[in-house]
């Protein structure tokens, strides 16, 4: 379940981050020395793994500076579930609202998910197979083979007819079996039959008495009970293949085994990532009543979660003693310590993220695999147009956005969206009716300095701010 972080060292992994995420050079070491603990208290003593737990992360900066970046980037690394929630999100058991388990939910349904998808992958070849035979059988129903062949008598001699009805069926199932597998039939019409799942038909029961986890289970064991429905539908082969082959994989895997591998790989390698956790944080004011009083409320529920306490969920009961838990929040406002002590102890880790430089942005405009710049080319080549940007030009929005960020709002990258879509929509919408295919496109410094500098000017940027 963890090989695959078992070959990443923490410096590899920055190495990998790197690739994405411009600075933050603490957070990074952090988070991977976090993620390599994982693998080291796997192949720890037995008798000490249970006692190992996870140095939860809480990372301090403002919007924009790559937190969730990081914490999703680090999930995919170690091929991992992880969710990301809204602390803001949350209600006070007894209120309407989410209730903090749901993350935990949340996370087992992406653990089933990774694994479901996995074990669709092993069976995939099998599955292809029993596909290419259903479609077979819509365009050439299959024969039994004759009990008796026909005889034909040649010089006064009998021999077996060479080849008989079944035969010839069978040699014509493989001609087409071929041209499936080359794709030649897959623009053909053919009718499959489509299981659906029964609809169990229920709705919350007593105005929410019911707690969410036991709904669920209620929900899919009635609806497990309903006879699935099947519903024909006529398709392209084509598109027949890939949603048989989705079904005969799902029939092939054996849903027990992923609950419980999924709830194992949740438990040991689940990343729950907490943002806006500054909002729940209480204030200095004395008193018991009012805002503050909720917002405390929510950091109480959330403590046992973090601590390590079991939840119910429709696949099985998850331990979240292992689980890694990174909370992210700007704390303009708020401080780490408003939040309540026990919450506090429970993210031993704190790094504080830098505000990005103007250096910054024209890093990540360059630098990274999925590069702003990197992905407006990739638009821009699905219409066969290249537009390319100087690095005078990258420079000059790296500028700009990093001004306004300083006179308006400081949102961070996002800001960098902000800039290039008011510097390329006109393109955009020019593209393919006014700039055709193998246009060439190439944007510099006074381009960018024509179109952004009325953005600039405007102090009134509301229309702008995300």
């Amino acid at each position: 379940m963890l090989d695959k972080i078992k070959y990443l060292t923490p410096r590899e992994i920055v190495s990998e981050l790197d690739k994405y995420i411009i600075g933050q050079n603490d957070a990074k070491r952090n988070v991977a020395i976090a993620l390599r603990n994982r693998w080291r208290r796997m192949n720890a003593e037995k008798e000490i793994q249970n006692e190992i737990i996870p140095n939860n992360i809480l990372m301090i900066g403002t919007t924009g500076v790559g937190k969730t970046e990081i914490a999703r980037r680090l999930a995919k690394i170690a091929d991992a579930p992880f969710t990301k929630v809204e602390a803001s999100k949350f209600t006070e058991i007894g209120y309407v609202g989410r209730d903090v388990e749901s993350m935990v939910r949340d996370l087992v349904e992406q653990s089933v998910n990774l694994v479901k998808n996995k074990k669709k992958d092993d069976v995939r070849e099998k599955a292809t197979q029993l596909v290419e035979d259903i479609i077979l059988d819509v365009l050439i129903p299959p024969m039994k083979p004759s009990s008796l062949r026909h005889q034909r008598t040649i010089d006064g001699e009998k021999e077996a007819e060479p080849q008989d009805d079944y035969e010839l069926n069978e040699k014509t199932r493989e001609k087409f079996r071929e041209k499936l597998k080359r794709g030649e039939l897959d623009d053909r019409k053919i009718e499959i039959n489509i299981r659906q799942p029964a609809n169990s038909g229920i709705g919350m029961i007593g105005g929410g008495m019911i707690d969410e986890a036991s709904m669920i289970n209620l929900q899919e064991m009635v609806g497990n009970m309903l006879p699935k429905k099947n519903k024909k539908r006529k398709v392209t082969i084509e598109e027949a293949r890939r949603i048989l082959i989705e079904d005969e994989s799902a029939k092939l895997i054996d849903m027990d085994e992923v609950k419980e591998e999924a709830i194992a790989k949740a438990e040991n390698t689940g990343i729950i990532f907490i943002d806006e956790i500054d909002k729940i944080a209480g204030s200095n004011k004395k008193g018991g009543s009012g805002p503050d009083v909720s917002r405390e409320g929510v950091q109480r529920d959330l403590l046992p979660i973090v601590e390590g306490s079991t939840v119910n969920t429709k696949y099985g009961v998850i331990n979240t003693d292992h689980i890694l838990f990174i909370a992210a929040g700007a704390f303009h406002v708020s401080k780490p310590s408003d939040l309540i002590p026990e919450l506090q102890g429970r993210f031993p880790i704190r790094v504080e993220l830098d505000n990005l430089t103007k250096s910054d942005f024209y890093r990540i405009l360059k630098e990274p695999k999925n590069a702003l710049s990197k992905q407006y080319e990739a638009l821009f080549a699905a219409e066969n147009v290249e537009i390319r940007f100087t690095d005078e030009a990258l420079e000059e929005i790296a500028e700009t956005a990093f001004q306004i960020n300083e006179e308006v709002e400081n949102i961070g990258a996002r800001r960098l969206h902000t800039v290039m879509s008011k510097l390329l929509n006109d393109f955009l919408f020019d593209v393919p009716d006014m700039i055709g295919p193998n246009a060439k496109i190439v944007i510099n410094k006074e381009e960018v300095s024509e179109k952004l500098e009325g953005l600039v000017k405007n102090k009134d940027l509301s229309q702008y701010i995300l």
